[in-house]
């Protein structure tokens, strides 16, 4: 129980920036701001690849369209680094809480990844690219600060990103049907132009 606030603000942060979440604990657990930090996440190797990652994610994140693609790709990767975190908060190797908090973060992440999907595709459908930047650029610090909250007032934080997701949820649902008409004109772009590309290929070779 004790570590249960942690390892869902971990989820939450993970499914919005994994990358972001291990590379700040890790940063956090190497320089001694804090002793919960597990000795896996201040590997040297660890805090390279997820500051690579970061980096990669902070500039795919902020361009329309390709964030959408990026999220398509993280379905998976972000709910599995929200469970390996909140397993290594739990310690315990194999022990049931350490299941248990996996579980937990693993699906608090899925839960947030989807939210922040979904209203990234909503974004999307502004003309504008800047409301892109100021999503991502918000994202980047909620998760930023949240962590580091957490790490000293974990239930706190834990409430915080309890509402947060809440609110997530909520704004998703407001926004679906301009979602669904983002969707639909997805579709319908792509059998444009797959028509296009049968079309050129059935032409006969001019002269």
């Amino acid at each position: 129980m004790s570590v249960l606030p942690l390892v869902f603000t971990s989820g939450w942060a993970s499914g919005i920036n994994a990358y972001a979440v291990v590379l700040l604990l890790g940063l956090l657990g190497v320089t001694g701001v804090s002793d919960e930090v597990p000795a896996a996440l201040e590997r040297p190797d660890v805090l390279i690849a997820a500051a690579v990652l970061f980096v990669v994610e902070a500039i795919a994140d902020k361009v329309p369209y390709v964030d959408s693609v990026w999220d398509a790709v993280h379905t998976v990767v972000r709910p599995i680094a929200g469970g390996v975190v909140a397993a290594l908060l739990a310690g315990h190797d194999g022990s049931l809480p350490q299941l248990a908090a996996g579980a937990v973060g693993g699906s608090t992440a899925l839960v947030s990844h989807l939210v922040k999907a979904g209203t990234r595709i909503a974004v999307n459908t502004s003309p504008e690219p800047a409301s892109n930047i100021v999503v991502s650029l918000a994202e980047d610090l909620g998760v930023a600060g949240l962590i580091a909250f957490a790490l000293f007032h974990p239930w706190i934080a834990a409430g915080i990103a309890a509402a947060l997701l809440f609110a997530g949820v909520a704004v998703v649902i407001l926004l679906w049907s301009r979602i669904r008409r983002y969707l639909r004109r997805r579709r319908a772009r792509r059998a444009e132009k797959r028509l296009a590309a049968a079309d050129a290929g059935a032409a006969p070779p001019a002269g």
